[in-house]
This record gives structure tokens, sequence and C-alpha cells, in this order.
């Protein structure tokens, strides 16, 4: 915990420093000191993902804005040099999730089925819970660990999101976000992946 702590200590200056100085803004570090900085920086950048997702929603006219997307925001923005942040991580994390989820409800015959906030059976409830264990088995296997794609395989195993149309767009709205942690990240002069994370020799 105390490790943790300490990083995050060391990472607040460093983005808020790296940012303001990309946009000659240095000035506001003498003004305020940089935790409210910081917090505002996670706050815009929330923000702009919502309206990136719900753009993409838009687009490919879905019924609504993915919320397990919102956690990979908030690593992308309050922790990206962790390796569960890294674009790899994200992208590969949520596809497994997806397929996880929908291959459970192939599986259960749940395809057509009402989702589980109208009728919670036996099926649904093996689909839901098999789905997540695959997820997780999955990420570690894969070395993707990526928390909020849990929540993804749920959203499609308990028949919130069961189109597949609308299963490609989640992951496009990943790809999205992804690319704008990179451009934000890059911008504040973070060490931030293109891909995957630097792995220790």
């Amino acid at each position: 915990m105390a490790n943790n702590h300490t990083h995050l200590r060391l990472l607040e200056p460093e983005v808020v420093r790296g940012l303001l100085a990309r946009l000659r803004l240095t000035h506001l570090l003498r003004r305020f000191p940089p935790r409210p900085l910081w917090a505002l920086f996670v706050f815009i950048n929330a923000f702009v993902s919502l309206g990136i997702m719900a753009g993409v929603g838009m687009l490919a006219h879905t019924p609504d804005i993915f919320p397990s997307l919102g956690p990979t925001a908030f690593l992308f923005f309050f922790t990206p040099t962790s390796p569960t942040a890294s674009p790899r991580h994200a992208i590969f994390g949520h596809a497994i999730g997806i397929v996880c989820g929908y291959a459970m409800l192939v599986l259960f015959g749940l395809t057509h089925a009402p989702p589980a906030t109208e009728v919670m059976g036996f099926h649904r409830l093996m689909a839901a819970s098999l789905s997540l264990a695959l997820t997780g088995a999955l990420m570690i296997l894969l070395k993707s660990a990526h928390p909020p794609a849990g929540a993804t395989t749920l959203i499609v195993s308990l028949g919130i999101v069961t189109r597949p149309f609308y299963l490609v767009v989640i992951e496009i709205a990943v790809a999205a976000l992804t690319l704008q942690a990179i451009i934000i990240n890059r911008m504040a002069g973070l060490d931030y992946p293109l891909w995957a994370a630097k792995t220790k020799p």
C-alpha cells in the first residue's frame, strides 16, 4: 500500500507539470497546488471520455453508453503507468470479455432471451458466472489483465447488450478511448506505451 501511495505522489506532479508545460500554462503551478490541478486533469478527461463513448454510440445508433468503459477511462487517466492501463491490456481485455460473454449466451441458448433485469434463471446465472470466470482465466493466460473487462463480460452475459453489432461497437469505443489516452498521456510527457507497457528485465 505504501508503494502505491508513493507511486501516486510521484505521478501526480509529473502528469500536471508535463501537460501544463506543453500547453504553456506552467504559471498555474505557482498559483495552485498540484493535487487540485491533477483532479481537474482527471475530471476533464473523464468528461471527454464520456463524450467519446456517447459519440460512438450515437454514430452507430446503439441504445446506450457502455458503463464498463467508465472504469477503463479512469485507469487511463488516474493510473496510466499501470500495466493494466496499457493499450494492449485494455483492447485485449475488453475483447476477451465480449467473446466470453457472448459465447456463454450461445452455450446456454440465451441470445434472444430477456435480460437478467427481467428474468434471472439458472441458465442466466450459469452464463454470467462462467463468462466472468473464463474472462479472468483468459486474461491471466494471455497476460492481458484489465479489471473493467469483468464488467463488460457481465453486461453481455446478463443480456444487457447482446446484439453482435453492438458488441463490435463496444470494442470500437475501447479503441477510441485508448487513442485519447495515448494522445493525452504522451502530451503530458508520460512514458505511456503505444501498445504494451515495458516489462522489467
